[in-house]
C-alpha cells in the first residue's frame, strides 16, 4: 500500500494559505485552485515513462526524451473537481477528460452518484481523479470503484486538502491507488467538514451557497 504523498512545496503551501482565507473571493479562489492543481500535476506525473528520440536543433542532432506509452485522463468529481481541470490541462493539454457526478446526502453523509461520462479509451489511460477535498473519503472511494468497474487499472487521486479519516478510508478501500494531497488537516467536525479546511470548495469556486 503506497503511503499518501503530502506535497510540501513552498509555492503550494503559500497558495493554500490564501485559499483557506475566508475573505478570498470566488475569482481568486478559482485561480488558486487551478494554480495548486498545476503544481500538483507536476509531481503526480513524475513517473510517466520516457523514450529517447533524436531532435535536430539549429546546431546539431540531440538525443533527448519524450513521454512514451501511457496516455493520461483526468476525471474530476463534480462539481468541485472541475476547478482543478484547467490547471492540470495546462501541463498535459493532450489529456482526455471524464466526469463523475457525486453528491453527499446532508443527513447520512453518504455519497450518491448521478452522472458518469468517460473517454472511450479510458482503460488504456493512466487516470488521475480530481477533488479538492478528501473528507470522509466516500465520494473518492465510490468514484474509483466506478472506474475499476469499467476496467481502469492505473489510477491516482489528487486532492488539495485531506482529512486523516479520508486518507485512512481511501487507502483501506483502494490500497493500489496513490494519493496526492497538498495538506493534511486535523480532523472532521460533526458535520463531516474538514477542520480547519477551507469551507465548501464547490460553493467557493462557483460563488454559490
Amino acid at each position: 500500500m503506497p503511503a499518501p504523498i503530502i506535497l510540501d512545496h513552498p509555492l503550494i503551501q503559500h497558495k493554500i494559505s490564501l485559499l483557506r482565507d475566508k475573505n478570498t473571493g470566488s475569482k481568486d479562489f478559482r485561480e488558486l485552485v487551478s494554480e495548486i492543481a498545476m503544481l500538483m500535476c507536476y509531481e503526480a506525473t513524475r513517473d510517466l515513462p520516457l523514450k529517447e528520440v533524436e531532435i535536430e536543433t539549429p546546431v546539431a542532432i540531440a538525443k533527448t526524451k519524450v513521454i512514451s506509452g501511457r496516455k493520461v485522463a483526468f476525471v474530476p468529481i463534480l462539481r468541485a473537481g472541475l476547478g482543478m481541470v484547467e490547471g492540470m490541462l495546462s501541463l498535459v493539454p493532450a489529456a482526455k477528460i471524464g466526469h463523475i457526478g457525486m453528491y453527499r446526502d446532508p443527513e447520512t453523509f453518504e455519497p450518491h452518484e448521478y452522472y458518469c461520462k468517460l473517454p472511450s479509451d479510458i482503460t488504456r489511460r493512466e487516470v488521475i481523479v480530481l477533488d479538492p477535498m478528501l473528507a470522509t473519503g466516500g465520494s473518492a472511494i465510490d468514484a474509483i470503484s466506478q472506474l475499476k468497474s469499467k476496467g481502469v487499472q492505473n489510477i491516482k487521486f489528487l486532492c488539495i486538502i485531506a482529512a486523516p479519516e479520508g486518507l485512512e478510508a481511501l487507502s483501506k478501500a483502494h490500497p493500489d491507488v496513490q494519493i496526492y494531497a497538498a495538506a493534511k488537516d486535523e480532523c472532521l467536525n460533526e458535520h463531516k467538514y474538514i477542520v480547519p479546511g477551507l469551507g465548501d470548495a464547490g460553493d467557493r469556486i462557483f460563488g454559490t451557497r
